[in-house]
């Protein structure tokens, strides 16, 4: 069966059409169709029909592409392998990360680990912790940065440090010229938040409740740069990291909360069943070794 011809059904089966194909696969579109005919006769089954201008796939089309993924998927990691089996210096390192650790912690990890090996490659991919969690599990990334543990059952995470989260409270708050306070001084306030499938939503939640309160919500973001942009504009208060640069005009006050443990859990995540190729195992042991110290330094 031939490789170029399964990723080229894997790319008409995920919308695209023959032509885009074709051109992608360096094919003219007839020669295309034809391999795609062969396909159909080496597996015995139509794997996809026409609908208007596009192909889509038949039922038995839908059962293959389950297995020519999956096939296809441990295709390249063998090659990434093999890869840096024979140049380890030169090895491509997917990562996903979660938004706000993008602003910190890994621009120098990778600084550093790139000073070391300056042949490496970084495909980086970030969003919310669900998304970041599927990138796992379908083998888009060797390694997710992110806060707290997923609990998933196919997922190894260990703690890389514990990250202090404080009040942000808008300019001109009553309690903006302080520099503590206790969360229940907040219970009536409205809470900016992220959204229910962020892990900072959960922890936030979690906090307020041992604090004695539910936070009354009164907007949800995706990111914690807009959670900070929200409280600077008054429009609540809000449980975030403190921003590691320069804080500009009419930005939050940030104050230690002293009648809750307010933290977060920083770590790293990979397939537990999974084997990380050489150059993304050197990369966590990179980052098992300097977190900490990248944190310091920035906390300072």
């Amino acid at each position: 069966m031939d490789v170029q011809v399964l990723r080229c059904f894997v790319a008409v089966a995920d919308g695209a059409t023959v032509t885009q194909a074709a051109a992608d696969a360096h094919l003219t579109q007839p020669a295309l169709s034809r391999a795609l005919r062969r396909l159909e006769q080496e597996v015995g089954a139509e794997l996809l029909q026409q609908v208007g201008r596009l192909l889509r796939l038949t039922p038995a089309g839908r059962a293959f592409k389950e297995h020519a993924d999956a096939a296809l998927e441990e295709l390249d990691r063998g090659l990434r392998v093999v890869h840096e089996t024979v140049s380890p210096e030169s090895g491509l390192i997917p990562l996903a990360f979660l938004h706000s650790l993008g602003t910190w912690l890994l621009p120098p990890l990778i600084t550093g680990f790139r000073h070391r090996n300056p042949r490496s490659r970084f495909e980086l991919r970030q969003g919310s912790e669900a998304v970041l969690v599927e990138a796992l599990l379908d083998g888009t990334a060797d390694l997710l940065l992110t806060a707290g543990d997923p609990g998933h059952p196919l997922i190894t995470w260990e703690r890389l440090l514990v990250e202090p989260l404080w009040l942000a409270v808008p300019p001109g708050h009553r309690m903006a010229g302080r520099k503590r306070a206790r969360l229940a001084e907040v219970a009536d306030e409205p809470f900016i938040m992220l959204r229910h499938e962020q892990g900072l939503r959960a922890v936030t939640e979690e906090l307020c409740r041992a604090a004695g309160f539910s936070p009354r919500i009164g907007f949800e973001g995706d990111e914690v740069a807009t959670l900070r942009g929200l409280v600077s504009a008054g429009l609540g208060v809000a449980l975030v990291p403190r921003p590691h640069a320069a804080a500009p005009a009419g930005a939050p006050s940030y104050l230690k909360v002293t009648d809750v443990d307010g933290a977060r859990d920083i770590g790293i995540a990979r397939l537990t069943s999974r084997t990380l190729p050489p150059q993304s195992a050197r990369f966590l042991d990179h980052v098992r070794e300097n977190a900490v110290p990248v944190a310091e330094r920035a906390h300072s």
